[in-house]
């Protein structure tokens, strides 16, 4: 059990852009087995086209956060989700995100989780050291 008023907020993974937090609620992401994380945005984070190789499912629990899919970053396509809402994405469909106002979701998977960005550009991984 975790009470809400106890969560530890932390560094989001390198996957990630800089600006995000993360809490890891159950399990790890990067290991063999169920996970449950929650990830805090400040408004207007953006997070570029990627896939994941295994299914994702994304609860939104306060802000607003749109997600759509597609490998070309759209935000016409979508408006954002309120609290409460929920979303399946399945293993291999590409698709991008981003944060209206602060955003905190939970993401809910089977380790190990991986990021893939379409535009291998995009991967913050390969980008300069953060500061």
């Amino acid at each position: 059990m975790v009470r809400g008023d106890a969560v530890e907020w932390g560094p989001a993974p390198a996957s990630l852009p800089p600006g995000a937090e993360a809490a890891v609620l159950l399990g790890s992401p990067a290991k063999e087995g169920p996970f449950v994380l929650r990830l805090k945005f400040p408004g207007g984070f953006a997070v570029p086209p990627h896939r994941h190789s295994k299914d994702e499912f994304v609860t939104v629990i306060s802000g607003g956060f749109a997600i759509s899919s597609g490998e070309t970053a759209d935000r016409a396509s979508a408006k954002a989700l309120p609290p409460a809402s929920f979303v399946h994405l399945p293993a291999g469909m590409p698709h991008y995100a981003w944060a209206e106002g602060e955003t905190v979701v939970q993401i809910n998977g089977v380790g190990p989780f991986d990021v893939t960005y379409v535009d291998p550009k995009d991967d913050p991984r390969k980008q300069a050291a953060r500061y």
